[in-house]
This record gives structure tokens, sequence and C-alpha cells, in this order.
């Protein structure tokens, strides 16, 4: 009765909501709760999964009722198309069999649909090269000879490459998305496109589709594999994969160590990755550390790496671990994350030390927001605005007065991430010299009672290299160190 009277605390949530929800509901009587959950889970669960709104108004939640468990969910109008059209299959896989160059290029949908084994079988079957997406990491294991790495901003020089000099690019779930495309217009300029999604919306919404394709990840690539099958297999694709592996060798996935002998962060995660237990679940937040875990943590197995992609959502490492942890309780669970991103939710460590959620956080600290700081090195004369997150002075929290002044280690950090973790009941660590780095991460894989934080204090002016400048064309990507990589002409020897 006080929703629309402005009555204490009211705000129009299923308003406010409606542009970032697949669907949301307002519910005032309590004898319509059972279904419109159940319908609720529906939805969110099919088709392209996405999140729903239960609102439930409070004299519904006082009311008495007697519970009526639901049927199966039946929504007007609501029919997710699962089945690929036959014709659309065959026009693919004929596309597939006769191009020159072509690419699978992989998207988070593949894991939604639980497609990784048939995707594996695809494209072993035709000898294509596959790249994932940040959304899709082992979807198509990362050790695969047969997988080029990540495309977009910060990708593998070979994963843009591939895409820009493909003459077929097969997209399956995936949104040609900008932070993978670069530049719209100048993006695989050469490439027909088959383009296969559940979400008929996708489809040609920023790249026109030659082929496209509705229906379920998982039926759809099966269905290509069985047609390719039928138009007699693979093309020949030697001279395709000479370019490849030429630009893999050249172009390497890679880090400079400091100069000063401070920690690297690209070591420190790789190095967590190597040291983690078999089945290790990864979760990352948003920034440097986001692109150095995708670089280089294992990406072998699919449903270990949690990651809000497009959303950007600073502080989504620690809550999205203690998910994981509580999913899969017979897992090791690592939160990669960056001391700006770590301030934003560390609060919900006292969640885990009360609740039995022993997961690991790595707080990647360069006393920096450091992806803001890289862009302002590289574009703004470095002219550094709100990105500082230390007082410029001695490192008091742990003696250390190397870096004052210096790029490395200046300043004291704050707040002190080790007394900060014990404060809410979790084992805190700290490393400082890669001398120290695999005894503290084997402590920190040793602790299963609690949460452990390991305070990384890192370079400071660790950049994520390759970058592709927002706006410009995945041709001008620069490699390491801003180098600026030479493709050539594909198909020459």
């Amino acid at each position: 009765k006080a929703i629309g009277t402005d009555a204490f605390q009211e705000a129009d949530i299923v308003g406010i909501t409606m542009p970032i929800t697949k669907h949301n509901f307002l519910v005032t009587r309590a004898e319509d709760i059972p279904r419109t959950i159940a319908e609720a889970f529906h939805l969110a669960s099919t088709g392209r999964p996405g999140p729903v709104l239960v609102d439930i108004t409070k004299d519904a939640l006082q009311a008495r009722t007697t519970f009526v468990r639901p049927t199966a969910a039946h929504l007007r109008g609501y029919r997710p198309k699962t089945r690929p059209h036959p014709r659309q299959i065959r026009e693919a896989a004929r596309l597939i069999t006769s191009s020159e160059r072509p690419v699978l290029y992989v998207g988070g949908g593949v894991l939604k649909a639980g497609a990784t084994a048939e995707l594996r079988d695809l494209a072993e079957l035709t000898g294509v090269p596959v790249v994932t997406t940040l959304m899709a990491l082992g979807a198509f294991p990362g050790s695969h000879p047969q997988h080029m790495g990540m495309p977009g901003m910060h990708g593998d020089v070979s994963a843009v490459a591939a895409l820009q000099k493909a003459d077929l690019i097969v997209a399956l779930g995936a949104r040609f998305d900008d932070r993978v495309t670069g530049r719209l217009d100048s993006f695989a300029p050469h490439a027909k496109v088959v383009h296969a999604d559940i979400d008929p919306a996708e489809i040609s919404k920023n790249r026109y589709a030659d082929v496209p394709i509705v229906g379920d990840a998982r039926e759809v690539i099966a269905a290509l594999a069985a047609a390719v099958r039928e138009e007699g297999g693979p093309g020949d694709h030697a001279a395709w994969w000479r370019d490849l592996n030429r630009w893999r060798d050249t172009y390497p996935r890679g880090y400079d160590l400091p100069a000063d002998g401070t920690l690297s962060p690209q070591l420190v995660i790789e190095r967590i990755g190597r040291l983690a237990p078999e089945g290790t679940l990864f979760a990352s937040g948003v920034g440097q550390h986001q692109m150095w875990a995708a670089q280089f943590l294992p990406h072998d197995e699919p449903g270990t790496w949690f990651n809000s992609g497009g959303a950007g959502t600073m502080g989504y490492a620690v809550p999205a671990a203690m998910g994981a942890r509580a999913g899969r309780p017979d897992r090791t669970v690592w939160a990669i994350d960056g001391d700006g991103c770590f301030q934003m939710t560390n609060q919900e460590l006292v969640t885990c030390a009360l609740n039995d959620l022993p997961i690991k956080v790595a707080v990647i600290n360069n006393g920096a927001l450091g992806m803001v700081r890289q862009w302002q090195n590289l574009f703004y004369g470095a002219r550094f605005s709100n990105t500082v997150l230390h007082d410029g002075a001695t490192n008091a929290a742990t003696g250390s007065t190397r870096g004052v002044g210096s790029a490395a280690n200046r300043g004291t950090r704050v707040p002190d991430f080790v007394l900060l973790a014990e404060a809410m009941g979790c084992v805190g660590l700290r490393c400082e010299s890669p001398d120290e780095l695999d005894a503290v991460i084997d402590k920190a894989n040793s602790v299963t009672d609690r949460p452990v934080v390991v305070d990384f204090i890192v370079h400071e002016d660790a950049m994520v290299w390759p970058m592709v400048p927002a706006g410009t064309s995945n041709d001008d990507i620069m490699a390491a160190r801003g180098v600026r990589p030479d493709f050539g002409d594909a198909t020459d020897d």
C-alpha cells in the first residue's frame, strides 16, 4: 500500500534494475512467491543466462499462505532457440573447409553451454587456430598447440594477428565487444564471419554476420563438426600455420624483471599459478592484475577462472572467490586482487572467516591504481592524478627505506593489509623480495583452516603488454615495451 508514496527508504528497484537484468518481478501476494521464484530461476538459467530480480513487498513476506510447489515454468513469449538451422550449419561448414585462414573465436557462451569437449573435437578435426576471450579462458586448453591465446586490448600478439589476417572468423558464443575488436571498422578487414549465439540480438550487432546461427553453443559446435566431416574434412592450412607460428615465436608472452631487484607482479602471479594445487580456482578483480592473471595463470581446465569481463567490476575478486569456495569446498581458491580493488570488498573476508571459507587472496600491491596510472604514463605525459595509494614516505610497515623517491616501493602502503587481514580473523603475510616469493606462496597454500591474505609489494611502474590503445586499430598493437609488431602479409613463406 505504501508503494509510490515515497515511504521510508522507498526506491523503485524494479525500475532501477530493468536495464541491467534479464527480467524482474514485483510480487505483492504471498501465494505468488513460489511460482515467481521458479520462473525467475528458469529465466536466469536458460537461453542466454542472466540476472533476474524478484522484489517482494513487505506485506507479502509477512502474510500467511499455503505453499504449493510449482510445476515446470511456462512463460508466454519466452522460447529460447537451442537447435541451429541445418542450412546455416551446412553453409558454415562449407566456409570452414574452403577457407585458407580460418580462426575459431571463442567466447564465454561456450563455457556457459558446457561445450568444451565439443569445441576441442571441432578444433582438432579442422586444425583451425583457436583464440579465447577473457571470459572463455579454459574453454580450450591454454597449453594446446592450436591455442593462439587471448585476443584484444591486452591479448597475445599472435591472437590479435590471427584475427586481423583471417579470411574467416567462426565466432562461437562471443559478441565482438570493443575490447576484442579495437576500432571496429578496421577489425579483421578480409574476414567473412560465421556468428553463432543463443541470443539473436547479439548477431550482427557489432559485426555483420555472413552466416548467422542462432542456437545453443553445444548443439551448434557438435553440428558443425558433423557437417565438416560430411564436407570431406579440413582444408589445407599449412601456409596459415607457418604465419601463425612465426608470429607466436617472434612475439611470445613475457615480461622484464625490474632492474632494481624488486618484485615483479607478473612473476608473482606466474608463481602462484605454478605452485597452486591441482584444480585450483582463480578469481580476479579488474585492472593490471586482471590482465596479468589472464596472461600468466594456467587456463587448461574449464570452470576454474572467474572474472567480471566487460562489466569491469572492481572489487569482484574476493566475493567471487568466496562463492567459488562455497560451491567447490574441495578446491583451493585464490583471488588475484589489486590494492585498489581489494579495498572495495575486503570486508567480506569477515564472512569467509566466520563461515569456514578459507580462500587465499593475493594483493598485487603497487601502491597505485595501476591501470589508470599506466594510461596516465603512456598517454597523459605522466601527469598522475588521483592514482596514488601511498603517502610518499618510508615504508614504516616493513621498515624498508629503499624506493623513497624512486619508481618502486615508494611510500608507506595504506592500509597495512597484513594487520587488516589479522583483524578480520585471517592469516596475514607479506612478500617484498623475489628470494622469499615461493616460500610465502607455499605457506599460504599450507593454511587450510582460515582465509589468507598475502600483501605482495611490487614495482609501481610495471606495465601490461601487449596493448592496443583505446580507439585505435588492432593493427596498432604494441608488444613488449611498446614495440610495434610487423605482421607482414599473411601466407608469406
